[in-house]
């Protein structure tokens, strides 16, 4: 019953209250910056991937206010209601696309997204150097984006890629695990 309404709530928010770019000038974009890190770094995908979910981090942290704002969506009460809600209106309201939700762990502290499709993956071909197929996660941005955003409502989570279609796998799936949930801590040099 919540996942219908979280659908209804996203494609409503995507359809009235969210300004709109154009989607090729931001997959081409954001080709273009990911290109650049694998240059700049030499080719070191471990350290292009960290830079990427760092970029992500950054985002995320800022990207949470502008979804509270836009979205109207109270805060959610566990992993499940935060899980539906991050696909169903979250990467509906941003990037209109709704990955699925699934493979819940044992102790339901653990998910996947599965993406049928990736707006930044669009026009892509990984480099054919033999390693980037194995190393680079190519939208390891979006990592660092639920990070960030997440750490910002007291969730301390861990996400990473498990496969990519980008490298030749059947579907891109996204593992996002809750470590904690955070109490508020204020910095070490307030008072």
């Amino acid at each position: 019953m919540a996942s219908n309404k979280a659908a209804r709530d996203g494609e409503k928010i995507w359809k009235t209250n969210v300004d709109k770019v154009n989607a090729e000038l931001v997959t081409l974009t954001y080709g273009t910056m990911v290109a650049q890190l694998c240059s700049d770094l030499n080719h070191k995908y471990a350290e292009v991937n960290q830079q990427l979910d760092k970029m992500g981090y950054n985002i995320g942290m800022r990207l949470i206010e502008d979804f509270f704002a836009k979205s109207g969506v109270q805060r959610c009460g566990n992993l499940k209601e935060t899980a539906e809600t991050i696909s169903k209106i979250g990467f509906k309201m941003f990037l209109n696309i709704t990955p699925a939700v699934s493979n819940w762990s044992v102790d339901n502290k653990s998910f996947s997204l599965i993406f049928e499709e990736n707006p930044l993956a669009d026009f892509v071909e990984l480099p054919n150097d033999g390693r980037a197929q194995d190393e680079l996660w190519f939208s390891n941005i979006f990592c660092g984006i639920l990070r960030g955003a997440l750490e910002m409502v007291q969730m301390q989570i861990e996400a990473h890629y498990v496969s990519d279609v980008l490298r030749g796998d059947d579907s891109t799936e996204m593992r996002i695990t809750l470590l904690r949930y955070m109490e508020d801590e204020m910095p070490p040099d307030d008072e």
